[in-house]
């Protein structure tokens, strides 16, 4: 199949989505996948049966989980608009709001929806100031819990997500002990409990009875239904980004360009200035592998091969799934990746491909 394209390895989805049902069956939680996340809707037959449906960000992120994914739907917003608030109600089993001003705003219109809030703790675990959610003057939230504690009575339920890529479960036990003391007695008060995305549970010797045990203890200490709304850690290592070597060049180092960009097709290594990891990562042939738009830190990052690399060869990406096709953009209308999936039985089914029409379509 010609390069470039995305795809996404069943079998190796499946080992995600393995843990996550037994995550479910420990501990009670329900869990949502974050369309933020990851949206690819081809799979969703594959992921549904091991989750309890998907939470948005946006009108069109809540209409997909709806149609396309089915189950249970929780639409959230950093803020609603006016002209797209109906439809949202129209595809949402609970909805959830940002601020209390909003709250205020559109909660008379949420026709006897069950309603949330986001509730910001002022602690957090990331990595990066980019994505905290506690970092100064954020936006993301109510802090006050006397704030929150009078309009109560207009809610069902509260959000909480303040974990980035979290692979210890005792960094999660500690912030959420944190958590408790400064809003127990709101959560009491609660019918429901989500506390994001973030944990990283699929992760290599990551404790996951612990997990389960405190999820489901935390339930009955306060009486409420606790949700969990995964992304990357269902996705993590389960798809590639597939590109062949256009070029390479010579400057202070080895430089292969390939047929795709991180500007367009991986933005996070960018935007977290990150490097990917390139397979097969072993050899003594080292190169800088770069992307074909004409930014000039367009990098992938370094890769090591067993043999020099010649105009042609294939080079793999790792862990192209996650918040990778759900940004992929038209940058320099270099040409976007295919999207396919490796079955079990090793074929490799090609779902979706991009034309120029697309292109087209994305401008005016």
């Amino acid at each position: 199949m010609p390069t470039p394209y995305y795809l996404i390895d069943e079998v190796a989805l499946r080992a995600n989505l393995a843990i996550a049902e037994r995550l479910r069956a420990r501990s009670g939680a329900r869990l949502l996948l974050a369309l933020k996340c990851f949206a690819t809707w081809s799979v969703f037959d594959i992921m549904a049966p091991a989750l309890d449906g998907t939470t948005s960000s946006s009108l069109n992120e809540v209409r997909l989980g709806r149609e396309k994914f089915g189950k249970e739907t929780h639409a959230y917003s950093v803020a609603y608009a006016d002209d797209e608030f109906a439809a949202v109600v129209d595809h949402a089993d609970k909805v959830i709001f940002n601020s209390i001003a909003q709250l205020e705003r559109f909660g008379a219109q949420a026709q006897g929806k069950p309603l949330g809030l986001r509730v910001n703790p002022g602690v957090s675990h990331s990595h990066f100031l980019l994505a905290d959610p506690a970092r100064p003057m954020s936006r993301l939230g109510e802090r006050d819990p006397a704030r929150i504690a009078a309009v109560l009575d207009r809610i069902t339920g509260v959000m909480l997500h303040c974990n980035c890529e979290n692979d210890a479960f005792e960094s999660f036990d500690a912030l959420l002990g944190r958590i408790e003391e400064g809003y127990g007695a709101i959560l009491s008060q609660l019918d429901w409990v989500s506390l994001g995305g973030g944990i990283h549970f699929t992760a290599p010797g990551y404790d996951l009875d612990a997990l389960a045990d405190r999820l489901r203890g935390f339930a009955e200490r306060y009486g409420v239904t606790v949700y969990l709304e995964p992304g990357d850690t269902l996705v993590t290592n389960a798809a590639t980004l597939e590109t062949s070597v256009l070029d390479i060049v010579e400057n202070e180092g080895r430089i292969a360009i390939v047929d795709a960009s991180a500007e367009a097709h991986m933005l996070d290594l960018l935007m977290y200035q990150q490097e990917a990891a390139i397979a097969p990562a072993r050899g003594d042939h080292i190169y800088q592998v770069c992307g074909n738009s004409c930014l000039a830190g367009d990098i992938f990052g370094e890769g090591r091969f067993e043999a020099p690399l010649r105009v042609g060869d294939r080079v793999s990406i790792l862990n192209a799934a996650g918040y990778t096709m759900v940004k992929k953009n038209w940058f320099n209308g270099v040409r976007m990746p295919a999207i396919a999936i490796r079955r079990p039985g090793g074929e490799v089914e090609r779902v979706r491909a991009f034309t120029f029409e697309d292109y087209v379509a994305s401008l005016s």
